[in-house]
């Protein structure tokens, strides 16, 4: 069922998730590739910089596409620090923007840590530098003393990693697709209360703490519609 769901939300951020048309989502490794346009890493034998193709898109381009608003402080052609702890900070600085963000725009993510979204050799820095930095600097301190945060091992890392991106991916839907949906979509409210043998769902704003009023309008109109088909499609089942 997850990968089905990943596969879902892949094919729909690929095609529709962009400004200037298709570009391939892979959910977590382009995501988490694309995160700067612009990547630099140093090593003790030489220093290069990654360039990735111009039209590649971030995820703060696709964040912009579908909410109109640019992440604060945070921009997709961005370079990151040479030295790899510094690259590490920023990017952890980066992705609590991006999750602040979303969730200040009612997206469910208290499950999703920043370090979550790291690429794997990121989060082994990150783990690496939590270990023995020194509370000190007041940067470093607001990342390392979180007393939520606790260490993955290698092997589940990476599956965390990509349901955090997908659950990221999901709610960004949520929050700036799904909400466009407007109950003048369901102009036939009366004859949806009068089919019987359905579920009511009410829309009123806080009449459920699960779904928004968004989500229960587009269940409503599922219901509706599962119900004339039904009456199409087994016209003469019995009902049990």
């Amino acid at each position: 069922f997850f990968q089905k769901a990943v596969t879902a939300v892949q094919n729909w951020f690929t095609l529709f998730g962009w400004s200037k048309g298709p570009n391939p989502v892979s959910i977590p490794y382009s995501l988490r590739r694309s995160v700067c346009k612009v990547r630099r890493t140093s090593s003790p034998e030489k220093t290069f910089k990654q360039n990735f193709d111009k039209d590649t898109g971030t995820v703060y381009d696709m964040l912009f596409h579908l909410s109109g608003q640019l992440l604060p402080g945070v921009t997709s052609g961005r370079s990151l620090p040479l030295d790899p702890v510094e690259q590490m900070l920023q990017l952890h600085w980066q992705h609590s923007m991006f999750l602040a963000f979303l969730k200040s725009r009612g997206a469910s993510l208290a499950h999703v840590m920043p370090e979550f979204l790291f690429e794997p050799d990121d989060y082994k820095k990150w783990t690496k530098a939590r270990a023995v930095l020194k509370v000190g600097d007041e940067k470093k301190s607001d990342i390392f003393s979180n007393k939520h945060s606790f260490i993955l091992e290698d092997s589940v890392f990476e599956p965390i990693s990509k349901r955090a991106w997908t659950d990221v991916l999901l709610q960004t839907y949520k929050v700036f697709v799904l909400a466009r949906v407007s109950s003048r979509n369901t102009s036939d409210q009366s004859n949806l209360e009068n089919m019987q043998n359905m579920p009511r769902i009410n829309s009123e704003p806080l009449s459920s703490n699960i779904y928004s009023p968004y989500e229960r309008i587009i269940l409503a109109w599922l219901n509706k519609h599962y119900e004339n088909n039904r009456k199409t499609v087994w016209k003469d089942a019995q009902k049990g």
